[in-house]
């Protein structure tokens, strides 16, 4: 269980790296005009054409529609959430701040994925989670508010709020949906399969946001076309599928998991030199950095503890 622990670890600080590249070029997009309802939806059109070439070349498409043809309400309703109410309020949040800020908030997801397991995770038994594993996540979580301290202080409240509350809402929607969708397929098909089926099940939701953005007279541009083929490759392929795997190596083990999930602090770190190397962005002040550190060192201590 420790190799496999080790292995989860490790899928997910690769995974977090992928996903940072997602921050920063949402944020790059943004900041040359982009509306992001494109940027959002055109990722994950782009997203279900790649994996569904790589189902076919693995030859693993029955399954996956065998599964879904088995519970179609549950598939829909939960890929929805866990890949719609996830990256749409996301990527809206990159107009109101850089991406190392947004990276940041979003760690709020590893306390919201310890919340909501027990009512998620309905086939194993409930266990009271140690107070180890709630004090780690508390101190990634102080790293963060330290990070955004400085921030906070230039921006509207107007800002704060809009670029806080939807990735608040994207927080808890990733974790709840990918839990349920993990116990609704455990022993059935595997990362790459589940990924690929909660993205096409997350269609109609993009269709519709794409529609919304027609009306309203809202068009992309050729250079967002072009960044979602890489966001599209870079978390909606590699990123989550990377993810999956390690969730999927430790699933059983509610510690192990709640470790691999703050994993996916580092990508505060990444987005923020990913943001310093491509937008030019200066260097955030002391209380960033400290903040940094504690992230950093919450993830290392989730990943040592016994």
């Amino acid at each position: 269980m420790k190799s496999s622990k080790r292995t989860a670890l490790f899928l997910g600080i690769l995974s977090a790296l992928f996903f940072a590249i997602t921050f920063v070029l949402n944020r790059f997009m943004a900041v040359q005009g982009g509306h992001w309802i494109w940027s959002a939806s055109i990722r994950y059109f782009w997203t279900a054409l790649f994996l569904l070439v790589l189902v076919l070349i693995s030859k693993k498409l029955k399954p996956v529609v065998l599964a879904i043809k088995e519970k179609p309400s549950q598939w829909l309703f939960w890929s929805t959430i866990g890949f719609g109410m996830f990256y749409a309020p996301l990527t809206f949040a990159s107009a109101f701040g850089p991406s190392w800020l947004i990276a940041g908030t979003w760690q709020i997801t590893i306390l919201a994925g310890i919340i909501v397991a027990p009512w998620i995770q309905k086939t194993h038994p409930k266990k009271a989670l140690p107070l180890q594993t709630i004090l780690y996540s508390l101190i990634i979580l102080l790293g963060v508010l330290l990070m955004q301290v400085g921030h906070a202080r230039q921006v509207s409240i107007k800002d704060l709020i809009l670029g806080f509350a939807p990735v608040l809402v994207a927080a808890f929607a990733y974790p709840i949906g990918n839990r349920k969708m993990m116990e609704i397929t455990i022993g059935k098909i595997d990362a790459l399969q589940r990924t690929f089926g909660m993205t096409v099940a997350s269609l109609p939701f993009w269709i519709l946001l794409s529609c919304i953005g027609l009306a309203f007279e809202k068009f992309p541009t050729a250079s967002q076309v072009n960044t979602t083929l890489w966001v599209a490759i870079c978390s909606g392929v590699v990123a989550t599928v990377l993810f999956f795997k390690a969730t999927d190596k430790v699933q059983k083990d509610p510690k192990a998991l709640a470790a691999v999930e703050a994993t996916q602090s580092t990508e505060v770190l990444f987005a923020l030199v990913g943001e310093l190397l491509i937008l030019n962005e200066t260097i955030p002040d002391r209380y960033a950095i400290a903040g940094g550190f504690l992230v950093l060192l919450g993830m290392v201590l989730h990943s040592l503890k016994k």
